[in-house]
């Protein structure tokens, strides 16, 4: 006979309940010293009725599990699958990740796994494709469980599908839940994604793995295979013209097939030269984009801790796609919109830019770049940002981003209401407008050949 899983589960809330009152039985004993009076007052009537606060809720707890205990089975003859096999396709470019993961499940001395990385980058795919392995091997362990720790779980979520944890957004107590911490002793083991490299920290992963976009083989290795070979063949111009659409996906994976599949019946040079063009200036009229890509990746941008970061995360969006961003300079461009008002002090206001600059490389919104005095930002999050910019801030915080989209002489603007815009990398001399713009905050115009900018302009 084994144990159901919740009685399992309740005997382990059972134990930890039972050590918690030994120390407040401990505890009583200290508080009988501070009686006087005949046991009638206390010395310290503050620190008598903490303490009773705290017998109170844990006899609550103590009578509340007692209840829960009245199971109808505590146990049953056959086991329930060793391991739940979950759909999924198969891995492209993954492959060595998912040989590191399965070493280190191999390894004693590893307990706790997490992988991180940018949303859409195959961390769950990562993680089922481990899970199924294990259903073919289990390498020593009893059983696998799968559970999705979502942005809004709860301890009592978390108890009901106790192992494997997808999509980690902070820290989970071990303990409460009632998962005995990953060791030697108990042969057990964790593994968990997460957007957010401070994640793993907080879980105390003995080992991190970043999750990272794919190879320019295996992007169009995936990116053909979600195309497929009828479409690609049906024009000799296509396949060029399919290789420079994966290329502006940034290797991510949701990106290559959300717009692989939506390209999937395009026989038409032209269709893909549009694709081109789109994914310049407007990628998120793509299909699918905005329903599919953008709002998982916004996830990232929405659980930045303080609106300061993501202020500061949009400005980054002003700068060329492609280009290296000086982390001084933008520091400095920071300070100057009053994004770093902790502060009033540059040098102490520097510290705050740092701090802010470390937490979106953690949350892999920023990417070190190989000279550790800049960052980058990967295509996909740049566009993500100019839709957030554009299509969902209110029209006076909107962005006008047209940076190295054409090379000519002279630019006019026209008519225009939001409060940032950047005109970087385009080859303009002569910079034109009589309208007026009454919430413009922020005008970039570096990489520019400008000769004249009119009267009227400003």
């Amino acid at each position: 006979m084994v144990p159901l899983n919740q009685v399992q589960l309740w005997l382990s809330r059972v134990q930890i309940v039972r050590a918690e009152a030994k120390v407040l039985i401990k505890g009583g004993t200290q508080q009988i010293q501070k009686l006087c009076f005949g046991g009638c007052f206390s010395k310290n009537c503050k620190s008598s009725y903490n303490f009773g606060k705290q017998v109170t809720r844990k006899f609550a707890e103590i009578v509340d599990l007692k209840n829960e205990g009245d199971f109808e089975r505590v146990a049953e003859n056959e086991l329930a699958p060793h391991v739940d096999v979950r759909p999924t396709e198969p891995t492209v470019g993954l492959e060595s990740t998912l040989a590191n993961v399965w070493h280190l499940l191999e390894e004693k001395g590893v307990g706790i796994i997490g992988l991180y990385g940018l949303g859409g980058v195959g961390k769950t795919t990562l993680l089922t494709q481990t899970n199924n392995k294990l259903s073919n091997n289990l390498i020593g362990y009893d059983i696998v469980i799968w559970v999705v720790a979502s942005k809004d779980h709860t301890i009592e979520k978390v108890q009901k599908k106790i192992g494997e944890k997808d999509d980690v957004w902070e820290r989970v107590d071990l303990i409460k839940v009632g998962i005995p911490v990953p060791n030697q002793d108990n042969d057990s083991k964790l593994v968990f994604t997460t957007r957010f490299l401070e994640v793993c920290g907080e879980m105390e992963a003995h080992e991190k793995i970043e999750v990272k976009c794919l190879s320019e083989n295996a992007v169009w290795k995936l990116f053909e295979e979600k195309v497929g070979g009828e479409t690609l063949d049906s024009h000799l111009d296509i396949r060029e013209l399919a290789k420079q659409v994966a290329a502006k996906c940034g290797g991510l994976p949701l990106a290559l097939i959300t717009i692989g599949q939506a390209m999937a019946c395009k026989k038409m040079p032209q269709n893909w030269k549009y694709a081109i063009e789109v994914l310049k200036e407007f990628p998120h009229k793509l299909p699918r984009m905005d329903e599919q890509v953008y709002p998982l990746l916004k996830f990232s941008y929405d659980s930045l801790l303080i609106n300061a970061m993501r202020s500061c995360l949009l400005y980054c969006s002003l700068f060329f796609k492609y280009s290296k961003i000086s982390i001084y300079g933008l520091i400095g461009f920071w300070f100057c919109k009053g994004f770093l008002n902790e502060f009033d002090n540059i040098s102490r206001a520097r510290m705050q830019g740092y701090n802010i600059i470390n937490s979106l490389l953690n949350a892999c919104l920023l990417e070190r770049d190989e000279d550790v005095k800049f960052v980058r930002m990967h295509d996909v999050i740049h566009d993500m940002l100019l839709w957030i910019a554009r299509e969902c801030e209110a029209l006076e915080k909107k962005f006008l981003v047209q940076a190295g989209e054409r090379s000519i002489e002279a630019f006019d603007v026209g008519n225009w209401e939001g409060v940032r815009m950047s005109l970087v990398k385009n080859g303009i001399e002569d910079l034109r407008g009589n309208l007026t713009y009454p919430n413009l905050q922020t005008l970039f115009l570096i990489d520019n050949k400008l000769k004249v900018i009119s009267d009227g302009f400003f």
